[in-house]
């Protein structure tokens, strides 16, 4: 990450929960000067304290970007605080659930440059993922800097439509919850199948984990990963049949459950 325009203008985290603080923790490791850092949090971590950034204080007078980690609820008293630098150079990059662009713009001024991202939470190990999209103020630069932050803890990928972002949510942002449920539900069957807890368990998480991983590093997709795994008529099959049944396996179940996502997330962002 090239870092010349934050060391020069600095960048303000305006909260520094989880996901705000594995962002920080990314963009330290990265080369980030801790001085070009600015955190606005009226809770800080003990591990936020010993950083050694700007904490609290006040603020540069154009910084390069502010990146807004509050949570939803608290955006109507946060936003208001920043709106000085609105309507300028600065770019506001939001990972908070259910925001539109709209509201940022109606806070902070018509012409500010914004960019709305949706990461998940496996960013709290680096190998999370972000849908990005901004509005027509952000420049090409802007928005590189702004996938550069978010690549610090993963991957990015850009969208062409903001509301492409409410089934970014319900696949990608919701998307680490069902996957621990797999897990959950894996380790129970195995327990009912004989397996003592801890031994189901440890199968359970390796499993999905290795797959996971094997899935974003092969050549092959993974349907013929799946293909590849499956012996005619041995035990994977068995499962698979009652896994990809139409109407009571996979294909109809978490179809349902992302448009459920989906449509929660249209509901939050239209207040």
């Amino acid at each position: 990450m090239n870092t010349d325009e934050l060391d020069r203008r600095g960048l303000v985290l305006l909260g520094c929960g989880k996901m705000g603080s594995a962002l920080l923790a990314g963009w330290l490791k990265s080369g980030l000067s801790r001085g070009a850092v600015w955190v606005i949090d009226p809770y800080p971590s003990d591990w936020v304290k010993a950083q050694g950034i700007h904490l609290n204080e006040s603020l540069p007078a154009d910084p390069a970007i502010v990146l807004v980690a509050v949570k939803p609820q608290m955006m109507g008293a946060a936003l208001p605080t920043l709106k000085a630098l609105g309507n300028g150079s600065t770019v506001f990059l939001s990972i908070a659930a259910g925001t539109p662009i709209a509201a940022f713009e109606a806070a902070l001024g018509d012409r500010t440059p914004i960019i709305r991202a949706m990461p998940n939470t496996p960013a709290a190990i680096g190998r999370g993922i972000s849908a990005v999209f901004g509005n027509h103020h952000v420049t090409e630069a802007q928005l590189a800097l702004g996938e550069a932050l978010l690549q610090s803890v993963g991957q990015t990928v850009r969208l062409t439509d903001e509301g492409q972002m409410d089934a970014v949510t319900g696949v990608s942002g919701s998307g680490p919850a069902y996957v621990f449920h797999l897990i959950e539900t894996m380790a129970a069957a195995g327990v009912a199948q004989g397996l003592a807890p801890d031994l189901a368990m440890a199968l359970a998480k390796a499993t999905v984990a290795g797959a996971g991983a094997l899935a974003e590093e092969a050549d092959e997709d993974p349907a013929q990963l799946r293909v590849n795994v499956t012996s005619p008529n041995g035990t994977t099959q068995a499962a698979l049949e009652v896994l990809m049944d139409a109407d009571a396996g996979f294909p109809a179940l978490l179809n349902r459950a992302i448009a459920a996502a989906t449509r929660r997330a249209k509901e939050l962002s239209n207040g």
